[in-house]
């Protein structure tokens, strides 16, 4: 989803009152597209929206050659004016984990150690200041946290080279209305973990070019997305129930899909109970 397909894009998406006005749809359309001259992104997509207490970040990512490479992501509270959000380390995702309730909207925000967690109030800093965690640096984890669970394409949409880098596969042609209803046609764009387990039995059969990714069959814990025909039934809609507001979309038979996230950046820790 780039700045040119934005619009079409967060129509197919969005629902209720969980898409964007028109003047924050005019915003992006005018600023994304100079972001991408700015920073000379091959390709920059609007992300989604993280609603805070008392604003709301809006995010957008900008996209290398390489889409298997860390992505640029960039951060607005207006839509027009944005900030390069440092990469996201381990030990920030692992402190953001422990961090509960909602973003406030202000990344300046500090969360003190005390609200992370009670027994880690003794750790200090050289100062003997108790130390802090910026919202900024939450709102990088979270993000990353929701591409690496969440952030999804369709099978065949990308390939790998025999070097290694993966790259938009330019002769995919969309997935047949019957595949694209099957959560194995959907894989996860991250490092893969249940592909390295498999025999080479079954790594027999997969196309190592396009079949180098964890599909979304064997998610966990199992019914984590529901998958829904919408629009008089020519666009496939799969929704996590981990990550709710994380929307994806694909129009079978064509090169179009992507994904948007509309939510609060809260993970849904209750799933297994639910299902």
């Amino acid at each position: 989803m780039d700045a040119a397909s934005l619009p079409g894009a967060l129509d197919l998406v969005a629902s209720g009152g969980a898409g964007l006005s028109p003047e924050k749809r005019a915003a992006l359309g005018a600023s994304l597209p100079l972001l991408q001259r700015d920073y000379r992104f091959e390709r920059v997509w609007f992300w989604g929206r993280i609603q805070g207490l008392r604003g709301a970040y809006y995010i957008a990512e900008g996209l290398g050659p390489d889409r298997a490479a860390p992505r640029s992501r960039l951060y607005s509270l207006n839509c027009v004016e944005w900030s390069l959000l440092p990469p996201a380390s381990e030990e920030m995702v692992a402190q953001a984990e422990k961090l509960k309730g909602r973003f406030q909207g202000d990344p300046s925000f500090e969360y003190e150690l005390a609200e992370i967690k009670a027994e880690d109030a003794e750790k200090l800093t050289e100062d003997g200041q108790e130390p802090v965690i910026k919202e900024e640096a939450r709102l990088v984890a979270t993000i990353e946290q929701i591409d690496k669970a969440v952030g999804i394409i369709p099978r065949g949409s990308f390939v790998k080279t025999p070097l290694g880098s993966v790259h938009e596969n330019r002769n995919f042609e969309g997935l047949s209305l019957t595949e694209a209803k099957k959560l194995s046609s959907y894989f996860h764009l991250t490092e893969p973990v249940n592909l390295k387990n498999k025999t080479l039995l079954e790594k027999a059969d997969l196309d190592p070019s396009t079949d180098f990714l964890d599909s979304l069959e064997h998610d966990i814990p199992k019914g984590s997305w529901t998958v829904q025909l919408e629009k008089g039934g020519v666009v496939v809609v799969l929704r996590s129930l981990l990550w709710l507001g994380l929307t994806f979309y694909h129009v079978p038979m064509t090169k179009q899909y992507g994904y948007v996230y509309f939510g609060t950046g809260e993970k849904n820790l209750d799933l297994p109970f639910m299902l």
